[in-house]
């Protein structure tokens, strides 16, 4: 008697789900959460300490901007560590060997950790961008000025909504770094050179606008050749600071962020696929 045929396993947005929903409770205790949102909403609140100097229009500028940095900072970092851990850890102490074992794609595995890995960052960004748009509301709510200054005052209002637009976008960021880091991580063989390629990986994103530059204006042409294929392939993270959205957020600002958002979801998908495919031909 033949046995019956089996056909081959369909993907499934349930099995996601649940690989997801794991790796999120693994991902929020760990340590490395805890103490990156703690000291960056220590340091978002601490631009309060500032109540007793006056910079005038300057002084909202600085808190804008050491909200916006310790976002980005310790975002970064939480991205990359947590990432890092999420995927490393289960393949060094091989416990993704019986999470295969299972009816589970390798496609599903790396999907589940890529969204449970960015859901800990969005709750990281939204909780600094909440904090941030709080402090500039008791700056701006107990600031003591003279009845001549109170219109100066009111025109000066905080941009409460380009700070919560820039930290979406900050969030579109770090989904991005997260692809990235699980793409180094199906063929890294140890957490350390992980973690290393990936920083690596972060700062030449950041300074990718050079290799943009070199392809333009380099002087030969292996400069040129080398600048452009560096600038395709490495996304340019100065996209996401938002510094646009200080004057506003009018419809013209509105859609420059949408197609830096869109921009940074191509290239999010680009490298969670070569991350899936990395990891189907991985030996474990």
């Amino acid at each position: 008697m033949s046995l019956p045929q089996v056909g081959p396993l369909r993907f499934s947005v349930h099995r996601v789900g649940v690989l997801a929903g794991h790796a999120f409770l693994e991902a929020v205790r760990q340590r490395v959460f805890q103490f990156t949102t703690l000291l960056a909403g220590l340091l978002v609140l601490g631009s309060l300490g500032l109540r007793e100097l006056d910079f005038g229009g300057a002084e909202q500028k600085f808190v804008i901007d050491f909200g916006q940095g310790a976002l980005v900072l310790f975002g970064a970092v939480l991205t990359i560590v947590t990432t890092v851990q999420l995927l490393g850890g289960e393949l060094e102490n091989r416990t993704v060997l019986p999470v295969l074992a299972r009816p589970v794609r390798r496609s599903e595995f790396i999907c589940g950790k890529f969204l449970g890995a960015w859901a800990v960052v969005l709750v990281f960004c939204a909780v600094i961008t909440v904090l941030l748009v709080a402090a500039l509301w008791l700056r701006q709510t107990t600031s003591v000025v003279a009845p001549a200054e109170a219109p100066m005052l009111r025109s000066a209002a905080a941009p409460y909504a380009g700070v919560l637009v820039a930290g979406a976008l900050q969030a579109v960021k770090f989904g991005l770094l997260t692809a990235m880091v699980l793409l180094v991580g199906t063929f890294a063989q140890t957490n350390l050179f992980a973690q290393a390629v990936s920083f690596l990986v972060l700062a030449i994103c950041h300074l990718q606008y050079l290799a943009r530059d070199a392809w333009l204006d380099g002087n030969g042409w292996f400069e040129r050749v080398a600048g452009g294929f560096v600038g395709l392939v490495f996304p340019n993270f100065q996209l996401f600071g938002g510094e646009f959205l200080a004057g506003g957020t009018d419809g013209a600002a509105l859609l420059v962020a949408a197609r830096i958002g869109a921009y940074g979801v191509v290239y999010t998908a680009v490298f969670l696929g070569l991350a899936v495919w990395s990891f189907r031909h991985r030996e474990i």
